[in-house]
């Protein structure tokens, strides 16, 4: 096999293996849905080698599930273990928020103002979904400014796991103003310089979302709907 194949299949790969992570990131392919080799590559129009490769990448992330011989499915993530999730970010990502506090450039604190700025429009028209993708950015800006790898590994495997339940937390009554607020008090934070403050208001943050997640799983026992229908409802006029 030629160097330019042994490339051009390991894009094909990273290519389909992104699109599977966000498929399931949106709901797409619900839990316990079953990922048939054949459908992914007639979906994808690629090979059910690169389809098969993806999808070993995946089971490592721990997003889907597969036994020896059968098809391979979506894991179902309980409320339970999105909170431990979410406990352990709490401590990862505040380590960072404190690290980037005393890191942080002008340019940062531009490039954060104008997130800031980006959140708080979503917020004010009820834009569940450009909230949602601001949040990860703003978070992960602040991993890059604290230049933390080894956090970013792990939130990054983490993150994907736990983002099912976004749309639902997103949802309850006043949690979006909720949040806005979280994550422009640990936006000041950072640009003030206060590590001290930037790491508390980072778990502080987390500990309300893990509030919220009892709160739904309180009052709907019931399984929660794809987050696929839910964009769809954030995407409404309302």
């Amino acid at each position: 096999m030629q160097t330019h194949d042994i490339e051009e299949g390991l894009t094909k790969t990273v290519s389909l293996l992104d699109k599977l992570r966000q498929a399931i990131y949106r709901g797409e392919f619900a839990p316990g849905q079953r990922l048939v080799e054949s459908d992914l590559a007639r979906k994808y129009e690629t090979s059910r080698g690169a389809v098969r490769e993806a999808l070993a990448l995946l089971v490592n992330e721990g997003l889907i599930s597969r036994q020896r011989n059968r098809s391979a499915w979506v894991r179902p993530v309980s409320i339970e273990e999105a909170i431990e999730i979410l406990e352990v970010r709490a401590l990862v990502e505040g380590l960072c928020a404190a690290k980037a506090a005393t890191r942080a450039t002008e340019e940062d604190h531009r490039e954060l103002r104008k997130m800031a700025d980006e959140m708080t429009d979503a917020v004010k028209n009820g834009d569940v979904v450009t909230d949602s993708r601001v949040s990860d950015q703003v978070h992960a800006k602040i991993r890059q400014i604290a230049g933390q790898q080894t956090a970013t590994g792990i939130i990054e495997r983490l993150r994907y796991q736990g983002v099912r339940y976004r749309f639902h937390v997103s949802l309850l009554p006043g949690r979006l103003a909720q949040g806005l607020t979280e994550h422009l008090g640990i936006i000041e934070a950072v640009i003030d310089g206060d590590a001290e403050a930037a790491e508390q208001l980072t778990r502080e943050h987390f500990a309300s979302v893990i509030e919220a997640l009892h709160v739904l799983a309180n009052a709907n026992p019931a399984p929660f709907t794809p987050l696929a229908s839910l964009a769809w409802v954030a995407l409404t006029p309302r």
